[in-house]
């Protein structure tokens, strides 16, 4: 039987050339495996953190020096026939050395390296080295041997296999580690074992199917057979070579859907590998029995690119995933799991890991499966032309195929994509001319990956890229396939989004600060301003700050104050992502999915992200889970005036009566009517305002309410700052809560995206709701988890009750 022995104990580090500041003595430094140069240096006290303050710079010489990890591990024959020292990850560029001789030349951080070293291992001490070259300078003496080629950043992330980001991203900190990133083992075995296990598990009918297809790796020669078992059931066969597949079939399984559509059923598959003296090697996988599809059947408007799970056309509400942490060793699995649970309480049903970081690990797949998230895996290249000359090619088509296999029998998984934004880059970017003839990545897109998902997966479903055309249309063409939408946020006013009805938007966003002690505990700027030393570092988007003020100027004035430039720019964010997933929401079925940019971010910075670095909410994740709610009341502008939406996902129909009024500021009716309606499950109906409604006398002081069994949406007509909203007059009630407190808010004036800060209070306090409007008279009642009762009476300050309002009265 395969065994295998991690190596993670007794690692040292040592700098083995480049510009190590002076007096830092980095010798037979404690070494972490899996982890980094960073990690190690920081646990050792001999780095600051390089996420606090203006110390990125300070750091950067860690990405020119070439670092040493060594270990020594005992060993002695066990009867074993062979012995494979295997690396799950090593980033990026290394020499593997055992026992003084190479076992291999590596620069590849995106797949694995087996070595078989039975003829290198000895008895008693084994010394081992990686040796790793500093990945700066490799990457550009790369590019010059490759030719130079297009990309938005300044180091040559392209000519290297290593996370694009990983060099600074305009959301992200540049680290360039160096390090075994993830496990190191020694694999024992004899006769044969399972070198690759392909799985595929559909329905058919009330049952279902398990195809396995094994490779295997013969030490001698001998004769085999591949057993697959799973809910008490076994099919087996013999093995003819190195390859054999089995098919078993389950009289009853129950179907996997995507969170809110239904459970999450999985089944355990063993495949068994075994010889004439037992059993050999085994391998454990859980799938799920889904089907699915990308519908782009061209249709009268353009052609759709709509998810379909078990024949039912699923609404796309997702987020964009980059790494977790710029120092991806340090997310484990219980972190994964805060991250994904804040994605379905948001009512995520999506998340899109994009190209510029990672395929993500087993442990994020198989939560996407226990939890209903579909997971869409662009392969690793972002924003740039790649070259397709060796090596680059082997170590691509390497990657490619093991992380296909590695990924395909996850249920979760929905669609693995080409690229990010290079077809578009081709044709836009001016990347003709400047490439003058030089590859740039085609060959992957259209030819390499689609042959190998055939070989490898063929029940994947594929896309050459994002955005795409599925009928060669221009690839960001709205009425074709998938679009990504930046104008907004580069050039124009985020009211904008409404002249856009893209049949599926996989991109798009708006940036704001990180939660306000995120912020303050990662800076020592003093005084604190938009554009203080520690600000501008943690700033990385071009002329971020200048967006953000243009962004913010049609909706509201400019604060005088840092803590209210801080709420006002996280409430734009808010209010931008609200109205652009308001409106792809309301044109479904001919919009059938919207990813914002993006979910998550990787240290305290000003992004686009909904959950900053410390894991804490912002306001734009309250703008993500009301506008995602299973059922929603909506209203939008319409040719002949405004209608209400409402959109029904659950799977019970939906029926009542709309009522409808124009009100003013005050809370009086001005003009009002009832509507019946009668929902569909998972559908939509839309019916017009009524003209005495929709048309206002004083756009300056009214607005409009559309309600359903409690389901409120709201239009108003005029932009806050050119309102007659007035400062906010809300009392506060608290009552001891297990979780924490529950704060009651009575609001006795009109207030506007009423908003809980509570970090400010206490750091791990976390409100339930937010982005309340509340008319006068009404009350709202909200959980906030980790704040203690003694704390609560903090809530009612204005720098932490927070509303439109303040941004609009002086």
């Amino acid at each position: 039987m395969t065994r295998a022995r991690a190596l993670h104990d007794g690692w040292t580090l040592h700098a083995a050339g480049g510009p190590v500041p002076a007096g830092l003595e980095i010798d037979g430094v404690p070494a972490q495996v899996p982890g980094c140069v960073h990690t190690d240096l920081l646990t050792a006290g001999l780095i600051p953190d390089p996420y606090h303050g203006v110390n990125e710079a300070l750091l950067a010489w860690i990405g020119l020096v070439d670092w040493t990890y060594r270990a020594t591990f005992a060993w002695a024959p066990d009867g074993e026939q062979r012995h494979d020292l295997v690396f799950d990850g090593v980033d990026t560029v290394a020499t593997i050395i055992l026992n003084g001789q190479v076992l291999g030349e590596v620069a590849n951080q995106h797949r694995s390296y087996r070595y078989d070293v039975r003829t290198v291992l000895r008895e008693g001490a084994n010394e081992l080295e990686v040796r790793f070259r500093a990945p700066v300078p490799y990457a550009n003496a790369e590019s010059l041997r490759l030719g130079a080629r297009p990309r938005p950043y300044p180091l040559p992330y392209e000519a290297i296999r290593k996370s694009a980001c990983n060099f600074g991203w305009d959301w992200g900190i540049a680290t360039f580690t160096s390090g075994l990133w993830r496990g190191v083992r020694l694999e024992s075995w004899s006769v044969a074992r399972l070198a690759e296990v392909r799985v595929s598990a559909a329905p058919e009918g009330d049952g279902g199917r398990v195809t396995v297809d094994a490779r295997l790796e013969r030490a001698a020669d001998a004769a085999l057979s591949v057993a697959v078992s799973a809910a008490g059931a076994e099919a087996a066969a013999s093995v003819d070579g190195d390859s054999v597949q089995v098919v078993l079939d389950l009289a009853d399984v129950e179907r996997w859907w995507p969170v809110g559509y239904g459970a999450q059923p999985l089944t355990d598959i063993t495949v068994t590998l075994s010889g004439g003296d037992g059993e050999l090697d085994r391998s454990d996988k859980r799938v799920g029995f889904r089907t699915v599809r990308w519908d782009t059947t061209p249709d009268e408007t353009g052609t759709p690119f709509t998810l379909v799970v078990n024949d039912v056309p699923v609404f796309v509400k997702g987020a964009n995933w980059i790494p977790d942490d710029a120092l991806p060793v340090r997310v484990d699995r219980a972190r994964y799991e805060r991250r994904l649970r804040q994605a379905v309480d948001a009512n995520l049903n999506l998340i899109r890991v994009w190209g510029g970081g990672i395929y993500e690990s087993d442990d994020f797949y198989e939560l996407c499966d226990e939890l209903g998230l579909l997971a869409w895996q662009d392969f690793l290249f972002a924003c740039a032309a790649y070259p397709e000359e060796e090596p680059l090619r082997s170590e691509i088509a390497a990657e490619a195929g093991e992380n296909i296999v590695r990924l395909a029998a996850h249920p979760s998984l929905v669609l693995l994509t080409g690229n990010n934004e290079n077809l578009w880059g081709f044709e836009d970017w001016g990347w003709k001319a400047r490439l003058d003839g030089r590859t740039w990545g085609a060959y992957y897109y259209y030819e390499l990956f689609p042959a190998l998902i055939t070989e490898l997966a063929p029940h994947v479903p594929y896309a050459p890229g994002s955005p795409f055309s599925p009928g060669g249309e221009h690839p960001n063409d709205e009425q074709h396939g998938s679009m990504h939408l930046w104008e907004q946020w580069n050039r124009q006013d985020w009211i904008t989004y409404r002249d856009h009805t893209p049949r599926f938007v996989a991109e798009f966003g708006w940036q704001g600060p990180p939660t306000w002690s995120t912020l303050t505990s990662s800076l020592d700027d003093d005084p604190l301003t938009p554009e203080s030393p520690g600000m501008i570092v943690h700033q990385k988007a071009m002329e971020g700050n200048v967006k953000l003020t243009n962004g913010l100027l049609p909706h509201y004035r400019v604060p005088d104050d840092m803590e209210t430039w801080h709420w006002a720019m996280q409430l734009n964010q808010a209010n931008a992502v609200s109205a652009a997933l308001d409106h792809f929401r309301t044109h479904a079925p001919h919009t059938m999915g919207a990813i914002v940019w993006q979910l998550n971010d990787c240290w305290p910075v000003t992004s686009w992200a909904a959950i900053d670095g410390e894991e804490r909410p912002k306001p734009l994740f309250y703008a993500l889970r009301n506008a995602f709610a299973p059922r929603s009341v909506v209203i939008q502008p319409r040719d002949a005036g405004l209608a209400v939406i409402v959109t029904n996902e659950r799977p019970d129909a939906w029926s009542g009566e709309v009522r409808i009024a124009r009100r003013s500021y005050a809370g009086d009716v001005l003009a009002q009517s009832l509507i019946a309606v009668d929902v569909a499950a998972r559908g939509r109906v839309e019916v017009p305002v009524p003209a005495d409604t929709a048309a206002p006398g004083d756009t300056t002081s009214e607005l409009v309410t559309a309600e359903l069994d409690g389901v409120r949406g709201v239009w108003f007509f005029g932009e806050p700052r050119d309102s007659a909203l007035e400062a906010p007059r809300v009392s506060v009630e608290v009552r001891e809560h297990p979780e924490g407190a529950e704060i009651t808010l009575t609001a006795g004036n009109l207030v506007r995206d009423l908003t809980l800060l509570v970090d400010k209070v206490a750091p791990d306090a976390v409100a339930a709701e937010g982005l309340v409007t509340l008319l006068p008279g009404e009350q709202t009642t909200i959980l906030v988890r980790g704040l203690h009762p003694q704390q609560a009476p903090a809530v009612s300050h204005p720098s932490v009750l927070r509303s439109a309002n303040q941004l609009v009265v002086r």
